[in-house]
């Protein structure tokens, strides 16, 4: 199964560059992974959040296949440790299905037909990060989450 991050706007900041890179990289040793940046809306500051939140659900629609696993990662959602989402990730990856793709939206959240659409929503955390922050984070995460499967030494309990 091929594994995508489906995010809106660049990473800008280098050192987040850096750190996700790293990631990728080891996650290649897994699974086909890649995260793939969506340019983001122009002039969002000047529109209605139902409006922005609406154009990005068209813009990453776009990016995702009728028979795709979708996951989003939302403040909202479903809240797991490293050792659980190692399962629902083993989960997922039985499925039979050739793409996973999991998608950090806007800074407003997704639209409410978008989120319909996915299989799943999950949080990362109770806290609150920057939506750059959230690439490293989840990068590193379902990094972790392989090798817990693999029972490599990287997580401790």
């Amino acid at each position: 199964m091929k594994v995508t991050l489906l995010v809106i706007g660049k990473t800008e900041e280098s050192y987040l560059r850096e750190g996700i890179g790293e990631y990728e990289a080891r996650l290649k040793r897994y699974v086909p992974f890649a995260v793939r940046e969506i340019p983001a809306i122009r002039d969002a500051k000047s529109m209605p959040v139902q409006e922005q939140k609406r154009k990005e659900a068209a813009l990453l629609a776009k990016h995702i296949g009728a028979d795709d696993l979708l996951v989003l990662l939302d403040e909202r959602g479903k809240e797991m440790g490293s050792v659980q989402f190692s399962g629902f990730l083993n989960r997922l990856l039985s499925t039979g299905k050739k793409h996973l793709v999991f998608v950090a939206g806007g800074p407003y959240g997704f639209d409410e037909t978008f989120k319909k659409r996915a299989s799943h929503i999950m949080s990362l955390s109770k806290m609150t990060f920057s939506h750059q922050m959230v690439r490293l984070v989840f990068t590193e995460q379902l990094y972790r989450g392989f090798t817990i499967l693999r029972n490599e030494s990287y997580h401790h309990e």
